[in-house]
C-alpha cells in the first residue's frame, strides 16, 4: 500500500502530471532521433542546433510569441546557415559548426541580457517544465506525435542514408532531401524537448539514449526500440526523484538517463567494461592453465 501511495502522491497534482507528459514526450522523440544523430556522427549539430535557437526563443519572448516558433525558426536557419559555410570555404563540419552555433547562443544571451526581466534566463536555459501550460502541454504533444510518426515512417530511407550514403542514392534516394528532413526534425525534436529540459540540457537528450541503446545492439531496429524505452524509463523516474528529493527537474531526467548509460558502459552483457576485464582475466587464466600442461 505505501508503494502504491508513493506512486500516486505526486500525481495529485496537475502541474505534475503535465510535467510528467511533457517529459515522456520529448524523451521518446528525442530517443529515436538519437539513433540517428549518433550512426551518422551528427552530435556535435544535436549540440549545435540546440544552443543555437536561444536567439529565437529570447525573441519570441519579447515579441509574446511561443517559444516554439522562434525556436524552429533559428534552429533551422543555423542548419541552413552551417550548411552554406561548409559549401561556400575550406572549413571542415565541425568548425563551421562550431562557428555558427557560439556566435547565435552568444546573440541569444546577449538579447536576453538586454530584456527588463532577468527571471526567464533560468527558465530558457535550464527549463520550466513544472510551469508547463495546458496550450504549451498539447503543443509539445502534437509537435512530438508528428516528429515521432515522420520518423517511423520514413525509417528504413533514413537508416540507410545513416549507414551507407553512397548506396542510398544509387539506388534513386534523394539523399539531399532526406538529410534536410532529418535536419529538420532536429530543429522540431530540440523544440520538444525544450519545454522539459531547456537548451542547455536538451542535447544530452539526443545523445545519450542513442549512445546508450548502442553499447547493447547493433540491430537498428533493436537499438530504436532500446532507446525510446530506457529514455522514457529514466524520464519517469527523474520525475519521481525530482518530487522526492527537491531537485531540478530537467537535471533530475538527464542524471537519470546518464546513470543508465553508466550502468550499461560497466555492465553492458556485450561490451561492458566489467565483463570485458572477466573475459580478459579468464582467457588469461587459460592461457597459464596451457603454459603449465607439460609439452
Amino acid at each position: 500500500m505505501e508503494i502504491v501511495n508513493w506512486l500516486f502522491e505526486p500525481l495529485q497534482y496537475g502541474f505534475l502530471t503535465k510535467a510528467l507528459l511533457v517529459t515522456v514526450a520529448a524523451a521518446a522523440v528525442s530517443a529515436a532521433l538519437s539513433c540517428w544523430l549518433i550512426l551518422m556522427g551528427w552530435s556535435l549539430m544535436g549540440d549545435a542546433v540546440s544552443h543555437a535557437v536561444l536567439p529565437g526563443v529570447a525573441l519570441a519572448y519579447i515579441f509574446g510569441l511561443p517559444f516554439s516558433v522562434g525556436a524552429f525558426v533559428f534552429g533551422a536557419g543555423a542548419v541552413a546557415l552551417i550548411g552554406a559555410v561548409r559549401s561556400t570555404t575550406k572549413l571542415k563540419g565541425d568548425t563551421a559548426i562550431g562557428v555558427v552555433f557560439t556566435a547565435l547562443f552568444a546573440f541569444g544571451l546577449a538579447i536576453i541580457s538586454k530584456t527588463p526581466s532577468q527571471t526567464d534566463l533560468q527558465h530558457i536555459l535550464f527549463g520550466n517544465v513544472l510551469g508547463v501550460s495546458l496550450p504549451e502541454l498539447l503543443q509539445v504533444l502534437v509537435l512530438g506525435a508528428v516528429t515521432l510518426a515522420v520518423l517511423l515512417y520514413k525509417r528504413r530511407d533514413l537508416t540507410l542514408l545513416a549507414f551507407d550514403r553512397i548506396h542510398a542514392h544509387a539506388i534513386g534516394l534523394n539523399t539531399r532531401w532526406l538529410t534536410a528532413l532529418l535536419l529538420g526534425l532536429l530543429a522540431l525534436t530540440v523544440v520538444v524537448g525544450l519545454q522539459a529540459v531547456g537548451i542547455i540540457l536538451v542535447v544530452a537528450m539526443l545523445i545519450t539514449p542513442g549512445a546508450t541503446a548502442f553499447l547493447l545492439t547493433r540491430n537498428f531496429d533493436r537499438m530504436l526500440l532500446i532507446s525510446i524505452t530506457i529514455t522514457v524509463a529514466a524520464a519517469i523516474a527523474g520525475i519521481y526523484a525530482s518530487y522526492y528529493l527537491d531537485v531540478s527537474t530537467g537535471a533530475s531526467v538527464v542524471l537519470a538517463q546518464a546513470l543508465v548509460f553508466l550502468a550499461v558502459y560497466l555492465l553492458g552483457p556485450r561490451n561492458g567494461i566489467v565483463w570485458q576485464w572477466r573475459r580478459r582475466r579468464a582467457r588469461a587464466a587459460v592461457s597459464r592453465q596451457h603454459e603449465q600442461i607439460p609439452a
